[in-house]
């Protein structure tokens, strides 16, 4: 367990200071949340599973090019990554019709999105992380202009890379979510990249494999997690 101080815990991680200044250690935790922290429990090593998913495919994006907050693995829980000033936007990339968009906008679920289509929410757990416009993120002051091109680059960027990394795999990327965050002036890419923030499902069965299992009570939600471990890391 980490021995630096404790500098915020969220949902899924907790972050603490290292040796130094310019990086910082995350915590993988197995605590799950959904709903906004409304329905709350415990996924058995997801922690550990989502550290390792999210070191190979954040070395996979640095080696195509994407900037990312990584540094090393350090542990089967921690990772020590690059300190950044998050920007407040969760950056949701959506090449399938499933989840809120469904019921938003009255789609069938399933259909492919083409091209994909990027979508911001305002990353503030009071007012249920809402979907925001640009025009809205320059009202809020979370991000220039600039920066708003670049980051919708960087995830189409991002998703050129991981869906034929899915694919070779047997899964389907239907959505996931990005954050990003400020090092150095530098945009790069934060957080992290898991079945806890990716929804994906197995090309032959259709079958959810992130923790939709959790919100919607399907079951197997230990397994599916063991299965996209296997897949990606082998």
């Amino acid at each position: 367990m980490a021995t630096g101080t404790l500098i915020y815990e969220g949902k899924a991680k907790k972050i603490f200071t290292t040796g130094h200044p310019d990086e910082v250690l995350q915590y993988f935790k197995d605590d799950a949340t959904a709903f906004n922290a409304q329905k709350r429990g415990t996924i058995v090593e997801k922690g550990i599973i989502n550290n390792k998913v999210s070191e190979r495919l954040f070395r996979l994006l640095e080696q195509s090019g994407v900037p990312t907050h990584f540094v090393e693995r350090k542990s089967d829980r921690e990772m020590l990554t690059k300190k950044v000033a998050i920007v407040p936007i969760e950056v949701v990339v959506r090449n399938v019709v499933a989840g809120s968009l469904a019921k938003r906008l009255g789609l069938k679920e399933g259909e492919a999105i083409l091209p994909p289509i990027v979508e911001w929410y305002y990353k503030n757990d009071a007012l249920g992380d809402p979907l925001i416009a640009d025009d809205h993120v320059r009202l809020l002051n979370l991000a220039t202009p600039e920066q708003l091109v670049e980051i919708k680059r960087l995830a189409l960027k991002v998703n050129s890379v991981l869906q034929p990394f899915f694919a070779e795999r047997g899964m389907i990327l239907v959505d996931f979510k990005l954050e990003f965050g400020l090092h150095s002036g530098r945009l790069i890419l934060a957080d992290e990249i898991s079945p806890d923030t990716c929804r994906f499902w197995d090309q032959a069965t259709k079958e959810s494999m992130d923790k939709d299992r959790f919100r919607k009570d399907l079951g197997k939600i230990e397994e599916a997690y063991h299965e996209v471990l296997k897949r990606v890391c082998g």
